[in-house]
């Protein structure tokens, strides 16, 4: 592991309606790990030839019309894992993580259930899927020794800063007490926010509805979410929102998050 390893989260929303789009942002960003969720293909569909073009090998995880989640990377790719080994014996019913080794770094490509709406057998499903997350991250990793990066669409706002407007989402979903609970619990294992560790703003969103304007009217919420174990953290060189490819033709509602850390 040597280097700077620059890596990327990005919700899709159908990795077929926007590949064009993510190849050229990948051409003109040059991550090394692109974590990808929503692609909305099943394994056989998936356009790997694509990215190896582009210089990548790639794994991917989905089932079709829903969920799906890759691992795109540049600087190696060993050790994949698709969802949870936490212990118990029930498989996560969706596809929804990812797992492998990058560049010497432990990724994570996740995109956290909706919710649907509080007390809905969703919301209780998102609960208990962070509380797996937790308890594998637990059993597998070593947060205080081991360069471990966990990002993806974690459909949570973790503080109030997070959202355009608390009051207008209060008893929805995205901003519970139980939710932010779960992810605090990644944080009492020992992984940093990166970006709410180097951005205190409020305002600062990576998720806008297509509905209403919003993204101009700058009504979205962070849910985009980059969580480092403490060697990767410590080698934070930047964070940011890629706003602008939220915004042309055809853009998916998410911005792709870019973090790159000084590793080696």
């Amino acid at each position: 592991m040597s280097g700077a390893v620059r890596i990327v989260t990005w919700n899709v929303n159908s990795l077929k309606a926007r590949i064009d789009r993510v190849e050229a942002w990948m051409a003109a960003a040059q991550p090394d790990v692109l974590c990808l969720q929503e692609t909305k293909m099943a394994d056989e569909a998936f356009p790997h030839d694509r990215f190896t073009a582009l210089g990548y090998e790639s794994a991917h995880h989905g089932e079709g019309r829903w969920n799906g989640v890759a691992v795109i990377s540049r600087v190696g790719l060993d050790d994949v894992r698709p969802g949870f080994a936490d212990g118990r014996d029930d498989p996560d019913p969706d596809a929804r993580i990812l797992w492998a080794t990058c560049g010497g770094v432990r990724v994570a490509s996740c995109y956290v259930p909706n919710g649907r709406e509080v007390d809905h057998d969703h919301y209780r499903y998102k609960l208990d899927w962070l509380g797996r997350l937790h308890d594998d991250l637990a059993a597998n990793t070593s947060p205080a020794d081991q360069p471990v990066v966990v990002v993806g669409d974690f459909n949570v706002a973790p503080d109030d800063r997070d959202v355009w407007d608390p009051k207008a989402l209060e008893g929805s979903t995205h901003v519970t007490v139980p939710e932010r609970d779960a992810l605090r619990r990644l944080v009492d294992l020992g992984f940093v926010d990166v970006f709410r560790e180097r951005f205190e703003d409020a305002g600062l969103h990576s998720w806008w509805d297509y509905r209403g304007g919003a993204f101009y009217k700058r009504m979205g919420m962070r849910i985009d979410l980059v969580y480092a174990s403490a060697p990767a953290a410590a080698a934070l060189d930047f964070v940011v929102v890629d706003r602008n490819e939220r915004k042309g033709e055809k853009p998916s509602d998410h911005a792709p998050v870019v973090a790159e850390f000084a590793l080696g």
